[in-house]
């Protein structure tokens, strides 16, 4: 990439979305990881991964149950949501020698962050879009963290799979030097020109969330090297990544217009037949943000024999 493109997508941007958090932020190289308080004795750990131009609160309402710890990864160069917690930095943090803002880097914070911080023996890792690349990424990396966890990858980035015509035909066009004027015209226009052909149906949750898409990250490099990256491992990934999946669910959506629904499937049918392969109702890629029913229950969660962390 050219020095004078680079210098242009390293501007930074304003974050102009948080929650109040309850709860402590620890960093994670270019990332962190959010653990919220919770009311009762934990019973089950849920580490949430969330997708490209996202941030952790896709996760916050799903997870509200008093007796579950809830752990939000934010992955590299994105702004963290959380309002409220001084960040503090993980004294238990290892370098990461993957390139920042791709999906081998962030499932290097997901599994720090599941080797030191649930205090259960019962835990689900729920990503979506990209980040169940991430999750499948850090199961191909520490497959030994992972024999009894309860994997849910929700309309995911998958091995050999692709993105939606439509939206690679909004891609091709677009050079590096033009990423910073195509986020300044997509952030002027109101969501509603374009959120109803790639968001489906729109609820009051989804409309806070997706919201301003554009701003999630720190800088217009990171969303560059997330998209490239995203294709670049999809296409370099083969279906052996499966074979240390154990437990879980993919939830893949009726209707999909960021990625192709097809490709998806047909990738999600080589894993094991311990998985189960959901083919949701939901009209649109956030299949958990058009209803929580399709959420796989807490009691599907395997008990490790000993406690992950």
């Amino acid at each position: 990439m050219k020095a004078v493109h680079i210098r242009k997508l390293l501007r930074p941007i304003e974050a102009t979305y948080s929650e109040m958090f309850s709860g402590h932020v620890y960093t994670i190289g270019k990332g962190a990881a959010s653990v919220r308080k919770h009311s009762a004795k934990a019973e089950h750990t849920v580490i949430g991964v969330h997708g490209f131009l996202e941030n952790h609160a896709y996760f916050t309402q799903t997870y509200q149950a008093p007796d579950t710890e809830l752990i939000l990864i934010t992955c590299s160069n994105y702004h963290n949501p959380a309002s409220g917690p001084e960040l503090q930095d993980a004294t238990w943090q290892t370098p990461i020698k993957h390139l920042e803002a791709t999906i081998e880097y962030d499932a290097c914070i997901l599994n720090q962050a599941l080797a030191n911080l649930p205090t259960t023996n019962k835990v689900r890792v729920h990503g979506h879009s990209r980040g169940g690349a991430v999750i499948l990424e850090a199961i191909r990396q520490r497959p030994e963290l992972y024999t009894s966890v309860d994997v849910v990858l929700e309309a995911p980035v998958l091995p050999q799979g692709k993105l939606h015509a439509l939206v690679t035909a909004l891609l091709e066009p677009v050079s590096h030097g033009m990423w910073p004027w195509v986020i300044r015209l997509i952030n002027s226009a109101p969501s509603t020109a374009y959120g109803q052909t790639f968001f489906g149906k729109i609820n009051p949750r989804k409309q806070q969330i997706l919201d301003k898409v554009f701003t999630t990250t720190k800088d217009h490099l990171t969303i560059v090297r997330n998209i490239e990256n995203i294709m670049a491992w999809m296409e370099k990934t083969d279906f052996s990544v499966y074979q240390h999946m154990h437990h879980g669910t993919i939830l893949i959506p009726k209707i999909d217009r960021i990625l192709d629904r097809d490709a998806m499937l047909r990738s999600a049918e080589h894993s094991s037949n311990h998985i189960r392969l959901v083919e949701t109702g939901a009209t649109s890629h956030f299949v958990t943000l058009d209803s929580l029913k399709w959420v796989p229950p807490l009691n599907l969660v395997p008990e490790a024999m000993t406690a992950t962390g």
